[in-house]
């Protein structure tokens, strides 16, 4: 950068990059908020609908369950489909991150 000594160019890239980064993970969060994940548990008796962030946005119960199981069973078939998709959620999450360009440094986090 022109003018500036070679430390404060330096940070004023740092800077750019990390405005640039912060975008980009906000069109991510965007873009992950769209998506659809569906899983399902018990052969597709219970299924559960999330967006890619993991939040539920809807869950489907076969009524035949009620048939010949208890509240147990179909409270660990819902259980089953809500990690599953939250599971697949974070997944892709995982995946989207790797393509967001790293600060030349490593993150204290």
């Amino acid at each position: 950068m022109a003018g500036l000594p070679e430390g404060m160019a330096d940070l004023q890239q740092l800077f750019q990059l990390g405005q640039q980064m912060q975008g980009r993970l906000q069109q991510l969060q965007t873009e992950l908020a769209s998506r659809t994940i569906e899983a399902s548990a018990g052969g597709g008796m219970v299924k559960v609908i999330s967006d890619g962030r993991g939040t539920v946005r809807g869950v489907w119960i076969d009524p035949t369950i009620f048939d010949a199981h208890d509240a147990d069973f179909l409270s660990d078939l819902v259980l089953t489909a809500l990690a599953e998709a939250q599971r697949r959620a974070a997944e892709m999450l995982q995946s989207e991150m790797r393509k967001v360009p790293q600060l030349p440094f490593p993150s204290p986090f």
